[in-house]
């Protein structure tokens, strides 16, 4: 009989099986006939070769932490002090005594070559206590007419070209017309209108345009000769003033504030016969000596001297309100050059001693080159 037409196996005896098992069976003392070993549990699946990783560059040295190194320091110290300065650069500028100077007008000289300053010295005494007003000799102020005359007149041109910078002394004591007042001497314009009047008269008298105006009275100006520790100066002969009583003696030494202002104002004495004259001579001298120290490597790169000297400008000076601490030291760079000749000085030509009068011809010479920027004839330069 066939299933699924596969034909059936013969079935055998009962008997013949069991005899068959028998067989298989091993006897004692017998081993079993070999057979196939026997099979081994299935394991896991064999684990597949990792397959190598893409190979990148290198490894780099260890990454080095971030130093803030002595060149960023540098900087850093050098943007703070830059600011400092900056800070204190505009606390001195702003805090200056400003007055308005100078002020249009009709008939005003027109603005020419080169910039003049008109630099003024007053023997105002206000600020100074009686103990200050008798350590700088200044006299009784009710005398001087309540300290509102100018001891000290110039005008300091500053050319556009290479001729040499002028100083020009004008004495107190020249007698010209002062707008609206008439015939007078000049440092009693002053007095009666302050600095707009004297800068008026200085350009009507001279035919120059006035482009700066610096002023300083006794106390500042002592001040700021002490703020630097002195000016060094060489007196030929020795000078005594029986007015002040201030005695300088003969030879290279180092003046103090008060003594510097005896120098400057003294005109009663055997050193200056020519009283005024040699006054104002005296003046230019000092004025050189100061501007060449100020101006100095010493003075501008010594923290002790610059900064006592910057923070006593702003109660020394006054100004008009359109100028700046940096034109003031332009100003001073440029008369530097007094004391070697590189700045030629002069006084106003005069007709005699007594400075009263000027010698109109040789003075409109002078004035004449300073408003072109020409060189100024030797014939008109006067001591």
């Amino acid at each position: 009989m066939s299933y699924g037409g596969y034909p059936e196996r013969p079935r055998q005896p009962r008997g013949a099986r069991q005899h068959q098992a028998a067989q298989m069976m091993p006897l004692p003392g017998r081993e079993a006939p070999p057979g196939p070993p026997p099979r081994r549990p299935a394991g896991p699946p064999p684990t597949p070769p990792r397959q190598p990783r893409e190979q990148g560059p290198p490894p780099g040295p260890p990454r080095k932490r971030r130093r803030f190194g002595f060149g960023k320091i540098l900087l850093c110290l050098v943007l703070v002090i830059v600011a400092f300065l900056a800070g204190v650069w505009i606390y001195l500028d702003s805090s200056i005594n400003r007055v308005e100077a100078l002020k249009d007008y009709s008939g005003r000289p027109a603005a020419a070559s080169g910039t003049n300053w008109l630099i003024v010295g007053s023997d105002s005494r206000d600020g100074l206590t009686t103990e200050q007003e008798q350590t700088l000799a200044t006299g009784d102020s009710a005398a001087a007419g309540g300290g509102q005359r100018t001891d000290t007149i110039m005008v300091a041109h500053l050319p556009d070209n290479s001729t040499k910078p002028t100083l020009l002394s004008l004495p107190r004591d020249s007698e010209v017309t002062v707008p609206g007042h008439g015939k007078t001497k000049i440092n009693a314009a002053f007095s009666i209108g302050g600095a707009p009047l004297l800068v008026q008269t200085v350009e009507q008298a001279t035919g120059l345009h006035i482009d700066h105006y610096a002023e300083i009275g006794f106390g500042g100006f002592a001040n700021i000769v002490d703020a630097i520790g002195g000016v060094d100066m060489c007196i030929d002969k020795e000078m005594h003033d029986d007015y002040t009583n201030i005695t300088i003696p003969a030879g290279c030494q180092k003046l103090d504030g008060a003594h510097a202002l005896g120098f400057v104002r003294m005109r009663h004495s055997d050193a200056t016969p020519r009283s005024d004259l040699d006054r104002v001579e005296n003046q230019r001298k000092f004025i050189g000596a100061l501007a060449s120290q100020i101006a100095s490597p010493g003075t501008l790169l010594n923290p002790f001297d610059l900064f006592p000297l910057l923070s006593s400008a702003p109660d020394a000076l006054t100004m008009d309100s359109g100028d700046h601490l940096q034109n003031l030291l332009a100003l001073a760079w440029n008369m530097r050059g007094i004391s070697d000749g590189g700045v030629t000085t002069t006084t106003v030509p005069v007709t005699s001693s007594s400075a009263e009068n000027w010698d109109k011809t040789k003075s409109k010479q002078l004035f004449d080159a300073l408003k072109n920027d020409t060189e100024i004839p030797a014939s008109v330069i006067t001591n």
